[in-house]
């Protein structure tokens, strides 16, 4: 295999014509790569994402090809998946007021063109979700940055950016009414997505993780105060409290303490949504 691409989580090989697709147990917060890991994140990843794949499939195809044809020191962390031709934009999805949402409503009272209506606070329900797209930057070429529909219709034509709308919706709309039966609230999450060799839109990347979305138990939420995140967020909201750094490499070791409190986020997601024991 040819290692291809490192990326902030990732790597991708090539093989033959397919693409083994390995998470790490990096973590990245504000587009900086932290100095330690947490243990089993690219195996929860991974895993939660093939369970995804599967409730998703009728909504969207996918990219996987094989979940088990990979090399052993990989295994349960990677997937042989199809190369696709990967659309440069980051399709967002918002059902609730959070993170860069939260803000954009503050200054404008609308998120990327979306008008919102007033007296909205932080963890508020949307009267209905909303899609929120971003510039897809490659690494090391700056921040994504919120675009609005039209500057999406201006980047892939009218025809891709009402589909790409759709879908994301729908992946939101079917992701968020599982979770809520496992009491889990889906604030917020990003897909991304190509087009297959015979021009199909497939779902790739990762779907519905704690990387990708922000996840809070719904019996804990309540609109006004900061819900507990079971996600990243809550490494965020752990650097927000260091003095010294200035969110640019490098970045921060990580507390034991924190190691700890992040992987059992992952775990105690993965284990809600699929019913199954993290071993």
């Amino acid at each position: 295999m040819e290692l291809l691409h490192s990326g902030k989580v990732r790597d991708v090989y090539a093989d033959g014509d397919d693409l083994v697709l390995v998470t790490s147990d990096r973590i990245s917060i504000y587009d900086v790569i932290l100095p330690t890991p947490i243990p089993d994140k690219g195996k929860i990843l991974t895993q939660l994402s093939l369970w995804w794949f599967e409730q998703l499939s009728d909504v969207i195809p996918n990219h996987v090809i094989s979940a088990t044809d990979v090399p052993d020191e990989f295994s349960g962390r990677a997937i042989r998946c199809e190369r696709l031709d990967m659309v440069m934009v980051e399709c967002i999805a918002r059902g609730y007021l959070a993170g860069s949402g939260l803000k954009d409503y503050g200054r404008d009272g609308a998120v990327s063109g979306n008008p919102l209506p007033p007296g909205l606070i932080e963890a508020s329900q949307l009267p209905e979700p909303i899609f929120t797209p971003s510039t897809k930057e490659p690494v090391g070429g700056g921040h994504d940055e919120p675009i609005d529909f039209a500057q999406t219709v201006e980047r892939v034509g009218p025809e891709l950016a009402e589909e790409l709308r759709r879908v994301t919706l729908e992946v939101y709309r079917r992701g968020s009414e599982i979770a809520a039966a496992k009491g889990i609230i889906i604030a917020d999450t990003k897909i991304e997505v190509g087009h297959s060799k015979d021009g199909t839109l497939k779902l790739g990347d990762e779907v519905l993780t704690p990387d990708s979305s922000r996840f809070w138990g719904a019996d804990e939420w309540k609109p006004g105060s900061v819900p507990r995140y079971l996600d990243k967020q809550f490494l965020r909201d752990w650097s927000g409290q260091l003095a010294d750094w200035d969110r640019t490499d490098p970045g921060p070791e990580i507390p034991d303490e924190v190691v700890e409190a992040t992987r059992n986020r992952y775990v105690e997601v993965y284990e809600r949504l699929t019913g199954e024991r993290w071993r």
